[in-house]
């Protein structure tokens, strides 16, 4: 799946408040939650289960990206948020560079094939330096969404 199938309009954070990697899962799950893709009574689990694959190994990549992920029985879909933080944030990245871009997402159970696609497509758009940059620049959540909208170049 691709970025602009799993974001939609109301999980978009375009000022995310963390300081942290563990502080940006918080806030994207906490999205995913008001927005109803994912079950409040779920919060806990799925923050225990995105955790304990993040401490496995940051999925803090390299030129400001970060890509928290996880599988889970708890969801039917794959789902996703995006968070933006202007001032960076502390992500354990491979290149040691704060994170500017977080997108948080999470594949069904078993979907073994689908989640690496998803994180192979992820990863692919958000390498393009034109594309990070305007996700960067843009003024709000409803430029953002635009912005990853338009087909990939």
């Amino acid at each position: 799946m691709t970025l602009s199938e799993i974001i939609h309009d109301d999980h978009v954070v375009p000022e995310l408040a963390a300081t942290n990697r563990w502080e940006a899962i918080d806030e994207l799950v906490d999205k995913l939650v008001e927005c109803h893709a994912i079950a409040a009574t779920d919060r806990e689990a799925i923050l225990d289960v995105v955790k304990k694959r993040e401490t496995s190994m940051s999925t803090g990549i390299g030129f400001g990206i970060g890509i928290p992920h996880a599988s889970t029985d708890l969801i039917d879909e794959v789902v996703g948020a995006l968070g933006r933080s202007k001032d960076g944030i502390n992500f354990d990245a491979l290149d040691n560079q704060p994170v500017n871009l977080v997108v948080l997402f999470l594949v069904p159970q078993g979907q073994f094939q689908k989640h690496l696609h998803t994180l192979a497509n992820i990863a692919k758009r958000l390498h393009n330096r034109d594309f990070r940059k305007a996700l960067e620049e843009a003024p709000d959540a409803a430029a953002m969404l635009e912005i990853i909208r338009q087909p990939a170049s």
